[in-house]
């Protein structure tokens, strides 16, 4: 991923703000463009740039709440009903791929969330793809054109979906393997009315918006994939599909929020995650640079 390419992806997302706050945030977009990570806005306060080493402030006008209307409308075209299911699950996706979270005033009934107002923040997400990247770790883990189930593990913002995404690209494009990806928030292949934004490999099938216990099962009945790739387990329902797939034939792609293998192992929940996975990738982030650890489990 080079510089230009960044700060044109950070381009592209000030396009989602109102006139006002766009024009402060492209003013910063040659200092600050490539290592922005999110475009965060708060009502009452300053747009904010968040970055791997935190929040800044950007000299701009105080979020309204007409600002924040106005980027829903936008991301949604003016037609919010037809994005009324996740953003009752709290975010948007833009065309380019871009993730838009919500936060607001929760109207909840049966337990649960049924819709979003009185918005108070948004977070506009910056994905970025590193084509290429998967090549520092696929050599290591294909043995004999054969993909081991594997897991990706880093601490949040340790760049687990960018090499997942480039993983599923790669033994889609590369070596020919039926990828199917349960894309529950969008962040993988981003999809806009059907169409993946980001590059996930010609032969990939994707489910986006399903929760992941729900999506698995249905992949494994309707598509028949060799490899199911999903992002951030974290809930018993999603370990217990993985395990039912895997039982079925179909090899794994996962990423799980950890700082080591060891720290996993000592977790009840994905415990049983060690009987259907046998390669990890560790992520360890060194400032702005990122090492690529091959485990056997």
């Amino acid at each position: 991923m080079t510089g230009a390419y960044a700060k044109e992806r950070y381009r592209q997302a000030c396009l989602l703000l109102p006139p006002p706050l766009r024009l402060c945030a492209l003013e910063a977009a040659e200092a600050l463009g490539e290592e922005t990570e999110e475009l965060r806005l708060r009502r009452g306060e300053p747009l904010l740039l968040a970055t791997a080493e935190g929040e800044r402030d950007l000299p701009s006008p105080a979020v309204t709440g007409e600002d924040l209307e106005q980027v829903v409308d936008q991301v949604t075209d003016w037609s919010r009903y037809t994005a009324a299911e996740t953003i009752r699950q709290g975010y948007l996706t833009a065309r380019g791929g871009f993730r838009v979270g919500l936060c607001g005033t929760a109207v909840v009934e049966g337990g649960q969330i049924r819709r979003i107002g009185d918005l108070s923040s948004l977070a506009i997400r910056i994905p970025r793809e590193s084509l290429g990247l998967a090549a520092r770790v696929l050599p290591q883990l294909m043995e004999e054109e054969i993909f081991p189930s594997t897991l990706v593990i880093s601490p949040p913002g340790g760049g687990k979906t960018t090499l997942l995404r480039d993983m599923v690209r790669c033994l889609s494009d590369q070596y020919g393997l039926r990828l199917a990806l349960a894309d529950e928030r969008g962040e993988l292949a981003a999809s806009y009315q059907g169409q993946a934004q980001l590059s996930v490999g010609r032969h990939t099938d994707v489910m986006d918006g399903c929760p992941k216990s729900l999506a698995i099962p249905a992949l494994l009945r309707s598509m028949t994939p060799q490899v199911i790739a999903v992002d951030e387990v974290a809930l018993p329902e999603d370990v217990e599909a993985m395990v039912r797939a895997a039982r079925c034939g179909a090899g794994l792609l996962a990423t799980v929020h950890g700082d080591s293998v060891e720290e996993l192992g000592q977790k009840n929940l994905l415990r049983p995650l060690f009987e259907v996975f046998s390669r990890a990738v560790v992520i360890r982030r060194q400032g702005r640079e990122r090492r690529y650890e091959v485990h056997r489990l």
